[in-house]
């Protein structure tokens, strides 16, 4: 391999489109054989799509994947969300601590109960939840602090465990983004109480285009969630509903598909880990970029996600990023917008100087595309747009 990220003849550069993939991991041919497999028997005179073995199999080996006690697989992250703020009875008049660099649905969860969303800043360099930051917001009215494993990179579990100890708040994690990720060599499944993944067709792993799952090592509140998940129904002996449940279950053609999903998950994050470390090579003469932080084995590698930083430069993200696309053909994405500046927000007390982190960063964020196929010349290529934009639109160096 070549070893240069700069590629030959870079003043002749051939422009060529690199789009940001809708499918985030890999689909392969044994992925298509699991689920016509399930959909083949169910076309038969006496076959269905019950009962759900696949399920239960799939939840094993996320629990095994993931170092924990319990999964409990639903139909996505959103919905998983939705089932912990249940199972822990968030009602109005209770506070949930969330971070404002995050998709919809972690704050939306809260909002959904009628509980009051705080909105707590992020770190600097991870651009993780900081607990520093929350700790700050803590008041007796406090039920429940989700943060972020954001891009892939493991939020301060330590720090979150002491607040949680110290102020007997429970902590649900949004792993939306970290399937494989790794916190001092282990897993994150059995981070605080709860963790939520999301198997949706962009992340590094799907089920069949949308899914999810709980982890836990606490088996009441496991359970709790199994039951709520499915109409209130608590299996044995004899079958019994103890609770008002929904139905956020997960077809067996997705636990089918999960299966072969996980089975190459380590090696999907392993391409992508090899992208993301040769783009921070490749940015790093690029003072006008902040790269990323914990590009290193037990990222889950989820989402590149560097900053422009507008403090250097004299013009703006959407500028930058509309240059990138019509001059280069290459597509980022906007990972996030603040949850607040959304419509359905518009209601939610906030004063947005207790965020200046969020707030620089929502202005500064943009996802590179690298993905698992994505190749060495891709990311020179990439590297190389991003240096001759900030070239053609001028710094304040």
């Amino acid at each position: 391999m070549n070893t240069t990220l700069e590629p030959a003849g870079k003043s002749n550069i051939k422009k060529r489109a690199v789009p940001f993939l809708a499918l985030g991991g890999l689909w392969e041919q044994d992925d298509i054989d699991a689920a016509l497999k399930i959909m083949t028997a169910a076309a038969q005179s006496n076959g269905n799509f019950f009962p759900l073995p696949e399920e239960g199999d799939f939840q094993k080996a996320l629990a095994r994947h993931e170092d924990c006690a319990h999964a409990v697989v639903v139909n996505s992250c959103g919905t998983a969300l939705d089932l912990c703020m249940m199972a822990l009875d968030i009602k109005p008049g209770d506070e949930v601590i969330v971070p404002g660099l995050t998709f919809v649905c972690t704050a939306g969860c809260a909002v959904a109960r009628g509980a009051k969303v705080v909105f707590a800043d992020v770190d600097a360099k991870t651009l993780c939840l900081s607990p520093a930051a929350v700790a700050a917001k803590i008041t007796p009215r406090t039920r429940a602090i989700i943060p972020v494993h954001f891009s892939g990179l493991s939020a301060d579990i330590e720090g979150f465990d002491a607040l949680s100890k110290k102020h007997r708040i429970p902590i649900i994690y949004d792993a939306a983004h970290a399937v494989g990720t790794k916190h001092k060599g282990k897993g994150i499944g059995g981070a605080g109480l709860a963790g939520c993944y999301s198997f949706q067709s962009n992340k590094n792993m799907t089920t069949l285009g949308e899914g999810g799952a709980i982890t836990s090592n606490n088996p009441e509140f496991s359970e709790k969630v199994r039951g709520l998940k499915t109409f209130g129904y608590v299996y044995g002996a004899q079958l019994r509903v103890t609770q008002i449940g929904y139905n956020y279950r997960m077809t067996k053609p997705q636990a089918a598909t999960g299966m072969t999903q996980l089975a190459k998950i380590d090696r999907v994050i392993q391409s992508r880990l090899r992208c993301f470390q040769e783009m921070d090579r490749a940015l790093s003469d690029i003072g006008e970029i902040i790269r990323p932080a914990g590009i290193a084995e037990g990222h889950g590698c989820h989402l590149y996600v560097a900053r422009l930083d507008t403090e250097k430069v004299s013009f703006q993200r959407a500028e930058f990023l509309n240059h990138l696309k019509n001059e280069w053909q290459v597509a980022t994405g906007n990972h996030y917008p603040a949850v607040w500046s959304w419509e359905a927000f518009a209601s939610v007390d906030y004063d947005k100087r207790d965020t200046p982190v969020t707030e620089r960063a929502v202005q500064q964020v943009m996802s590179l595309p690298l993905f698992p196929t994505t190749t060495h010349d891709d990311v020179a290529y990439i590297a190389h747009a991003i240096r001759e934009t900030i070239s053609t639109l001028g710094s304040k160096r």
